[in-house]
């Protein structure tokens, strides 16, 4: 492509201006090759014939979709107007003053406070990509903090720029953002340090010039250092260059150093009048500037807070005095007055008063003080002259020693505040942020300036050679062929200055001459360099100056004071008046040998930038320029050993006006500071990069359909491209992206803009044709109407005359006459039928009416005696076959149970006889029988561990069946809560139902007292049987202790017998251990038993409900199967119970097989022993006492098998039940039978009760389902499943009687089924009763058990020891994880477990108990919570405990307000003893403090999926346009490899939603965390769109509000619209819709101010200026639509912050929340490890 098909029509261009440096002008007409003249059309209309020539054709003007772009690199054409009116766009109508030119910040001095440096706007540019938010101050912070925790690399950040242009506060900034975001964790505020040092550097070191209010009159490095954690541990300063001319001397309107006004400024304050201070404008030092105050400036507040900074870095008030005395002094020191005396001498009176505060302040003398600043000592080889000097001389001495204090004081208060920020321990890494003045040229320029210049020569260096650096590096990456690009090396400008025999050198030389002299020193210059060196110049009007030719520009340097101010030299005499001061600090100043004078301390690992000052003869040899070209090269060593980051400051006015844009001094300075340099070397390689997706992206309609059909984008692009530009020349493809020549994105968009204008055309022409077109059809139309009316009125015009008039009036006449009598006669017969219809009707109305009322009458006597009938019927029938059943039973078994005990004891009285007729045995097998004891203890060890493991075994599997139960409680109450709106509605007609049934249900519970009468009274007749049995047992002990006292003789021969003995009972121990475990089953089987009985009674009022039902309609066979279901849920009941009888029959196998071995054992060693000691008579009766305590236990056995067979008792119940539905079943077919015949005789009546039992269904279905609320979830499926089958079922009578026999016949089904189950049992139970029987014959000995007569009735207690208090906290609390237990138990189940200890410490009255349980239980969770700090779940888990303890301490405290929702129960559990609102408030406390770090978690795991998922990604696919990018956003510092959506931000909170409804969070409390989620998700979202420019567009604005649907969709899938989480996103809701609104009329900004109520003035202004247009058919804001929109928000009294607060925090409440669990209900899992625990 030629550069001549740019410059075609309507295409822009910049030409020269002298006022705003460029200006834009359009070509008017296409240029062609060879063309002399370019014709432009300029802004104002005015045509202007350009004169150009092939070489030199103006600059063109970028696109407008890429100005105002944030970085200057991304522009298709770099160069200086492009770059000037990107800066101008941004500045001066954007109002942002930060922009990027490739490694460059460019920040513009606004003239303005500004809300963009809060600690919001920190924490949002904390951890972001450089390029991914707005250019800022912070970004390159933030970059090179990122860098330097990455890499491990030393960081630089070069501020600089002109006086006034912001440097000082750039850099306060960056120092500001380290110590913010690199907080320590100690408590030495080292990041309040470093900061503090900056307000007593800028005091000493800043003053007012004309171009700056606060200019740095000084260089400044400060190195922040950090750890191994990337923590703030210290900092160090190095200082270059002090400007120490203006202590004495100020130019027109300029101040002196900010500490001396300060100073003045508290002169009467009682703790500085003993410096004798007065007003600013009595010193000479002070009042030169003529204007000794600073607009807005309280130097007295600045006073005090120099004095709070000192104190900060620790200096305490006596080193302040000291640093105060010594400014005082140089204050008077200004004032002592120099008299001439003659023409070549001059005096100071000893009697003048500043000198006398002067030397008192100092310490000093003052006849010698006086003599000495007007002579001086000169020391020859022979002699020492005393020379008197003239009053200039003695001024400049004077002032020259005034220089030298300050110095000496400003590097002092230097190296203490690099001793105060001193750190221990080793250094990580730094960062070093270099706060440096920037190229100068005055009018005047001097040595200082010189050097300034110097330095700016230096750094610029090192900027150009990283920037190629850079440029090389990114080649490389992307394997694109790199080619040498030629930059400006200053290198010979350096040279110049520092080489041999340079400048510094010729200048450093002449001042060690005696008699050198400025002059000379020129015309060393002009000898060496006139005519040698371009770069040095001699004015043509000037002898005593001489020109550089510097990066920037030409400067003119006038030689006068160059050798003064190099040598910078104090007479010898004042210098030793000085060392003999008696003030401390004055004379240290000035030592041989001064302590520790460098600016920096010794922790720094480079050299010293401020050599050591030596006296005397060594003083010479060290100049100025000297010290300054080492420190220098010493910072140069230190940049280059570092990652350098550049913030160029530029001012934008001369006059300090806010956002004022003045186009030749930013020019100027633009060249300076080498942001120009960037831009050309950029623009001699392939400045504009995209990469392959933007550029599919974006030029994707410039590709045909061919193309687009590949699959590979990349390979996409490349053909494309080859096809747009045929020069390969002006573009490479490198890996990852594309790089273009200058001006070939502008050629790209040009071509783009052409293909959618001619889209634009096609399309306007269609629709201008279809409008045409449809204009045309419509004024057609119109003509036609118009001419047939006209017509018409012609025609009837020429027809009508009188007679014509007159005959169609009578017409009329008879018509209507007609018609009358037509319409009155079809009326009539209209009417008569209609009544004759009505007649007919109402009396077929009424007859069926009175047949239906007499039809229902009969039906209810029918109904009454039939329900009489079956109720007696069913009565009779279960009171025989209980009362049957139960003696018959009773009786076999207590039969049975004497005939087993009779044979027991009858072979036992065998056996003792044996024993006696083997006791006559020998007797010396004694001895042997000892040794076999010995063994038989070891097997009794081995026999107890085998106990113990099979007591394990139990408690495991007694934990299972615990957990089982738990399970099937909590879907219990599951379908109570699903049933409970159900129960409501059909709470009237069980009423109904309750009424009728009362009378039975009352008449059953008189027979059943009976029943229980006539038991107790046969119970009486058991229990004289088993008194008798216990009278023969007391006859037997009566006799065992007659044989006693007849044995005593034997006693000593059977000792060996009794430890055997004792052995035995101690094994016998273990067996009352697993009885205990037996009885724990017995108590969780009466509980069943229990609810086995109200399912009973429920089954009977289930019958006699469904029977009335029946009687009541014909679809009986649908009852039928509702009973059949119902039964279905009876037996899994019954399973419930089936699963803890075999829990019981394992536990009894482990049992009988455990003492089966002690069994065999046991009668192994017997059988030894009866043939050993046979013939010792006294064995006999110590076994007839066994035998007698054997006894004992048979009676335990015998109680503890009683109770097995009650157990047995709900058999027959089942029998009788099934037995009972059959009959009913009978009965129901033989009524169904007859009432078939009917339906057959009568079919409407059987299709209207057909009818009339669908319309019942819904009853029905509800009924059932109320009654069975007890049952599982599928059972109620199959009843809705069968209401829905009887809504569907035909009409056709044959079809419903083949559906009802079907449902019979598995009705029978289900009953043969239940029998089956049943049988199985008595099977198992009877299996059970044996097993039993067979370990109480393997017991031998054992302890008397006495176990319970009934089931208990537990308190709510836990009764516990004290020494257990830490256990239970340990186990309850520290060791406890959320996962595995949320699941399988109740929510705050430990909260619950707590409060039941706490319960029983109140019981107790026991304060001391109770607060040390108490305080216990806080710091446990206290300590827990700290442990787990991060973790999600565990921090909700014990949120959702403290908040369920919380209740209970309020739910049972016995106060009115919180018993209200108690039931009888509970209330009667309250505390007795103890107030426990003290320990209320703690636990709020902590759940305050739990929930709050609960949300900081949460917000750390959300956080950085917002902006991605909010933001960046594009919900509504293909409408977001992408735009050029910039060096930034390549050379972004971490690569975004987490592709975050939309979905990932619903996901997080799902997951947050499920976490917390799983720990049992109040909902309440889940609604408050949602809301603050909302809100964070906002305020993040809104503050990044804030500061990202490229966002802030109207596409954008319709991705974002997508968004906000999706989050409000999900709030209404978890039901939380009432949780005010919507309200919180509605200033995003707003910014989005400001973004997409129209932003041009008056009316338009009067709907934004008054639609934006949620969003600060700040807020709307910053989001109006920072619109960007995504293509050319958009338009940008203009600034006087802004200032309209500003005017109208000026009333405003909202907040000037522009970010939102991403840290604010709702206000969070507890609320209460009655428990609905019973506390005498709750059981501790095993997993809880808590066995030691009671329940009372």
């Amino acid at each position: 492509m030629a550069v001549a098909e740019l410059y075609a029509q309507y295409n822009r261009v910049w030409i020269p201006d002298p006022e705003e440096v460029w200006k834009s002008a359009e070509i008017a007409k296409d240029y062609r090759a060879g063309d002399q003249i370019l014709r432009l059309l300029l802004e104002d209309g005015t045509e202007l014939d350009y004169p150009v020539d092939p070489g030199s054709l103006p600059p063109l003007r970028n696109p407008d979709i890429l100005v105002g772009e944030n970085d200057l690199t991304a522009l298709s054409y770099l160069h200086e107007p492009a770059v000037l009116h990107n800066l101008r766009i941004r500045f001066a109508e954007s109002k942002l003053i930060y922009t990027y030119s490739g490694i460059i910040l460019v920040a513009m001095n606004p003239y303005k406070q500004l809300p963009i440096y809060g600690d919001a706007i920190i924490h949002a540019y904390s951890g972001q990509n450089m390029g991914d938010m707005d250019p800022h101050i912070f970004a390159v912070a933030e970059e090179a903090y990122k860098q330097m925790a990455r890499n491990n690399r030393n960081q630089s950040i070069i501020v600089s720029g002109e006086s006034g242009a912001g440097k000082t506060v750039s850099a306060r900034y960056a120092m500001r953002y380290f110590a913010t975001v690199s907080k320590s964790s100690s408590n030495a505020h080292v990041e309040d340090k470093v900061l503090a040092s900056n307000p007593i550097t800028e005091a000493v070191g800043n003053a007012k010039t004309t171009r700056n209010d606060n200019s740095s009159r000084f260089g400044k490095y400060t190195e922040i250092s950090f750890d191994e954690r990337n923590q703030i541990i210290g900092a160090n300063m190095r200082t270059y260059l002090l400007e120490k001319s203006r202590v004495v001397f100020q130019a027109e309107n300029e101040r002196n150093y900010h500490i001396f006004y300060q100073l003045c400024a508290c002169a009467q304050q009682p703790e500085f009048e003993h410096l004798k201070l007065r007003s600013a404008e009595e010193f000479n030092y002070t009042r030169m500037g003529g204007n000794t105050v600073i607009e807005g400036v309280n130097d007295r507040a600045d006073m005090v807070e120099t004095q709070k900074t000192f104190t900060l870095l620790g200096f305490k008030e006596d080193f302040q005095m000291d640093v105060f005395k010594i400014l005082a002094a140089i204050l008077h020191l200004g004032n002592v007055q120099v008299t001439t005396v003659g023409n070549e001498r001059s005096s100071v009176s000893e009697d003048d008063s500043h000198l006398k505060v002067f030397c008192e302040l100092l310490g000093l003398e003052t006849g010698k003080v006086a003599q000495w600043l007007c002579n001086r000592k000169i020391v020859t080889a022979s002699e020492t002259v005393v020379k008197p000097m003239t009053r200039p001389q003695a001024v400049n001495a004077r002032d020259a020693l005034a220089k030298k204090i300050y110095a000496h004081l400003f590097d002092f208060i230097v190296e203490r505040i690099n001793q105060a920020l001193h750190f221990s321990g080793k250094q990580h890494t730094f960062i070093g942020v270099l706060d440096i003045y920037g190229f100068e040229t005055f009018d005047v320029n001097s040595f200082e300036q010189f050097c300034i210049n110097y330095a700016n020569e230096k750094l610029q260096q090192q900027f150009n050679l990283h920037v190629f650096k850079l440029e090389q590096e990114e080649y490389m990456k992307e394997d694109i062929p790199w080619t040498l690009i030629d930059f400006y090396d200053n290198q010979p400008v350096i040279d110049l200055i520092e080489a041999k025999m340079g400048i510094l050198e010729l200048l450093d030389e002449e001042c060690l001459l005696p008699h050198g002299t400025d002059e000379n020193w020129l015309q060393k210059l002009y000898n060496n360099f006139v005519n040698k060196n371009s770069l040095f110049e001699k004015p043509r009007m000037s002898n005593t100056s001489f020109i550089i030719q510097h990066f920037a520009d030409k400067v003119e340097y006038q030689c006068e004071g160059f050798l003064e101010k190099n040598r910078d030299t104090v007479y010898d005499m004042l210098v030793e008046i000085l060392r003999a001061s008696k003030f401390h600090l004055c004379a240290t100043f000035f030592q041989e040998t001064p302590v520790a004078s460098s600016p920096f301390g010794a922790m720094i690992t480079v050299k010293s930038a401020k050599q050591v000052i030596k006296p005397n003869n060594k003083h010479f040899r060290t100049t100025v320029g000297s010290k300054f070209r080492s420190s220098l090269s010493l910072l140069m060593e230190t940049l280059n050993a570092t990652t350098p980051h550049y913030v160029r400051c530029i001012k934008p006015n001369d006059g300090k006006l806010p956002f004022e844009f003045d186009s030749k001094r930013i020019v100027q300075q633009l060249r300076a500071c080498g942001v120009l340099e960037t831009i050309r070397i950029s623009a001699q390689s392939y400045p504009s990069r995209w990469t392959y997706l933007e550029f599919y992206s974006r030029y994707g309609i410039l590709m045909t359909q061919q193309e687009l059909s590949l699959g590979d984008k990349k390979e996409v692009c490349k053909i494309a491209l080859h096809r747009f530009i045929q020069d390969s020349n002006q573009y490479q493809f490198g890996r990852t992206k594309i790089f273009f020549r200058a001006g070939q994105v502008a050629y790209l968009e040009k071509l783009r803009l052409d293909k959618l204008r001619q889209s634009c055309i096609v399309i306007q022409k269609h629709v201008r044709g279809w409008l045409q077109r449809r204009k045309f059809l419509r004024e057609r139309q119109a003509a036609l109407t118009i001419q047939q009316y006209f017509r018409g009125q012609q025609t009837v015009r020429k027809a009508i005359t009188a007679t014509a008039l007159k005959e169609a009036w009578a017409a009329i006449i008879l018509q209507k006459h007609c018609r009358g009598y037509l319409v009155r006669n079809l009326y009539q017969l209209i009417r008569v039928a209609t009544i004759t219809i009505q007649a007919y009707t109402r009396g077929f109305l009424a007859r069926r009416q009175y047949r239906k009322l007499l039809q229902e009458h009969k039906a209810v006597i029918l109904q009454k005696y039939a329900r009489a009938w079956l109720a007696r019927r069913r009565f009779q029938n279960i009171r025989r076959f209980v009362l049957n059943i139960q003696l018959t039973y009773r009786v076999q078994r207590l039969q049975k149970k004497l005939e087993d005990q009779s044979r027991e004891n009858h072979g036992l009285v065998e056996k003792l006889t044996s024993l006696a007729a083997l006791r006559a045995g020998d007797l010396e097998k004694i001895q042997k029988l000892e040794a076999e004891l010995e063994r038989a203890a070891t097997h009794r060890h081995s026999y107890e561990e085998k106990g113990r493991r099979y007591r394990d075994t139990v408690e495991e599997r007694l934990s299972k069946l615990q957990k089982h139960n738990a399970e099937l409680e909590l879907q219990k109450e599951q379908a109570e809560l699903t049933l409970q709106e159900k129960t409501e509605e059909l709470k009237e007609q069980m009423d109904k139902l309750t009424r009728q049934l009362f009378d039975d249900v009352q008449r059953e519970e008189q027979q059943r007292l009976l029943l229980e009468k006539s038991f107790e009274l046969k119970t009486q007749a058991y229990e004289k049987q088993i008194a008798s049995l216990r009278e023969e047992i007391k006859t037997l002990k009566d006799e065992r202790t007659q044989l006693q006292h007849q044995l005593e003789e034997g006693r000593v021969t059977s000792d060996s017998l009794k430890g055997e003995v004792a052995r035995l009972t101690k094994q016998a121990k273990t067996i009352s251990e697993f009885e205990k475990e037996i009885e724990l089953l017995q108590a969780q089987k009466i509980d069943v038993e229990k609810h086995v009985q109200s399912q009973k009674r429920e089954m009977r009022e289930r019958m006699s409900e469904v029977t009335k039902q029946l009687l009541e309609s014909y679809d009986i066979e649908d009852v039928r199967s509702r009973l059949s279901v119902e039964d279905l849920e009876h037996l899994n009941e019954d399973g419930e119970l089936w699963f803890a009888y075999e829990g019981l029959k394992k536990a009894t196998r482990v049992l009988e097989s455990h003492f089966q071995s002690q069994k065999d054992c046991y009668e192994k060693e017997i059988e030894g022993l009866n043939f050993k000691v046979v013939h010792l008579s006294q064995e006999i009766n110590h076994l007839q006492k066994l035998f007698r305590e054997e006894t004992g236990i048979n009676e335990s056995i015998r109680h503890e098998v009683t109770r097995l067979t009650s157990e047995n008792m709900m058999i027959p119940d089942f029998k009788q039940q099934i037995s009972e539905l059959e009959r009913q079943k009978q009965d129901l077919e033989s009524r169904l039978k007859e009432q078939t015949e009917k339906m057959e005789g009568k079919p409407e009546e059987s299709f209207s009760h057909l009818n009339r039992a669908r319309d019942e269904e819904g009853v029905w279905g509800k009924a059932v389902e109320i009654i069975g609320n007890d049952g599982p979830i599928d059972k109620i499926q199959e009843l809705q499943k069968a209401s829905e089958f009887l809504e569907k079922q035909p009409e056709d009578e044959g079809e419903a009687k083949g559906i009802l026999q079907q449902e019979a016949s598995q009705l029978s089904l289900e009953n043969r089924d239940l029998e089956e189950e049943l049988d199985m049992k008595d099977r198992v139970i009877k299996k059970l009763q044996d097993q039993v029987k067979t370990l109480t014959k393997t017991i031998e000995k054992a302890n008397e058990v006495h176990l319970p007569s009934g089931p208990k009735e537990y308190l709510g207690m836990l009764e516990y020891k004290k020494e257990d208090e830490a256990k239970i906290i340990q186990n309850l609390i520290l060791d406890l994880k959320p996962r595995g237990v949320v699941v399988n138990m109740i929510p705050g189940l430990p909260a619950h477990i707590l409060f039941m200890c706490v319960r029983y410490a109140d019981s107790l009255n026991d304060a001391d108990m109770l607060k040390s349980l108490m305080n216990s239980a806080i710091n446990g969770i206290k300590h827990v919570v700290k442990e787990h700090l991060e973790d999600l779940e565990m921090l909700s888990f014990w949120l959702s405990n403290t908040c369920h303890l919380l209740n209970c301490l309020k739910q049972y405290s016995g106060e009115e307000e919180f018993m209200k929702y108690n039931s009888p129960q509970q209330n009667r559990n309250c505390l007795n003893n103890f107030d426990l609102t003290e320990y209320r408030q703690i636990l709020s406390d902590v759940a305050i403090r739990i929930y709050y770090q609960f949300i900081i978690v949460m917000e750390n795991n959300i956080q950085p999926i917002i902006v991605p998922g909010m933001l960046e990604y594009e919900s509504l696919q293909g409408i977001s346009g992408l735009k050029p990018t910039g060096f930034r956003k390549r050379s972004s510092s971490i690569d975004d490899t987490d592709a975050y959506t939309m979905t990932s931000v619903l996901q997080q909170l799902s997951y947050f939603y499920t976490t917390m409804c799983q720990n049992g969070l109040d909902p309440e409390l889940v609604r408050q965390v949602v809301k603050q989620l909302f809100y964070l998700i906002g305020a993040v979202t809104l503050n990044s769109l804030l500061l990202r420019k490229d966002m802030c567009s109207c596409r954008k604005g319709m991705q974002i509000r997508c968004n906000i649907s999706y989050l409000e969709e999900w709030l209404k899938d978890k039901n939380l619209q009432n949780s005010s989480a919507k309200e919180t996103l509605e200033p995003l809701s707003q910014a989005a819709w400001l973004l997409q609104v129209k932003k041009t009329t008056d009316s338009d900004a009067r709907e934004i101010s008054e639609c934006c109520t949620c969003l600060s003035a700040v807020q709307i202004i910053k989001i109006l200026n920072s619109y960007t247009p995504i293509d050319e058919f958009e338009k940008r804001v203009a600034p006087s639509f802004v200032r309209k929109v500003q005017a109208l928000l000026n009333n405003r009294g909202d907040s000037s912050q522009l970010m939102l607060d991403t840290k604010y925090l709702f206000q969070v409440t507890f609320p209460f929340t009655a428990s609905p669990h019973a506390l005498e209900m709750t059981q501790i899992p095993s997993s809880f490890k808590l066995g030691f625990l009671r329940r009372l």
